[in-house]
């Protein structure tokens, strides 16, 4: 009894240090600071900056993934952004593949969808510098808001 306790003892701390290492990368901290972006970390570990289109009066989320993937050996890290909600937004079999089509004509990034939230969403190799993540960020935020202007008209909820 007492093994099975030290042993779920050690499973919970193991558990606990592994979320908490999910929940910071140093080398995005560092790339979202060198480009002088604020940020917060959610609750999974995903780094949030909101976007600011003071001349249109809205705003944008964008995130930056907290982990990465690995694919053939290389690291991969998501930067996705809201751009609607499936059920308010109408989003049917009509839509979706019209989004489809529109993924096909994006030069980076697609659409994709998570639940009953549509997001734009570019994967890139880790070891891109902070100017090109920033880069990537501002394609998803632009192209997620001026979706998100288009299926929801004025709506500024993502």
């Amino acid at each position: 009894m007492t093994f099975a306790r030290s042993a779920a003892a050690v499973l919970a701390c193991a558990a606990l240090l592994a979320g908490a290492a999910h929940a910071a990368d140093a080398s995005v901290e560092a790339r979202l600071d060198a480009r002088g972006l604020k940020f917060e970390v959610d609750a999974d570990g995903d780094y949030r900056v909101m976007y600011s289109y003071k001349q249109e009066n809205r705003t944008q989320l964008v995130f930056v993934s907290g982990a990465t993937e690995q694919v053939g050996g290389l690291n991969i890290r998501e930067v996705f952004s809201p751009a609607g909600r499936v059920g308010a937004d109408g989003i049917d079999g009509d839509k979706a593949l019209a989004l489809m089509a529109a993924s096909r004509a994006q030069k980076l990034g697609s659409w994709e969808i998570e639940g009953d939230v549509l997001l734009f969403v570019i994967k890139v190799p880790d070891n891109v510098d902070a100017a090109a993540l920033e880069a990537t960020m501002d394609i998803a935020a632009e192209t997620a808001d001026n979706k998100e202007i288009e299926l929801s008209g004025n709506k500024d909820d993502l």
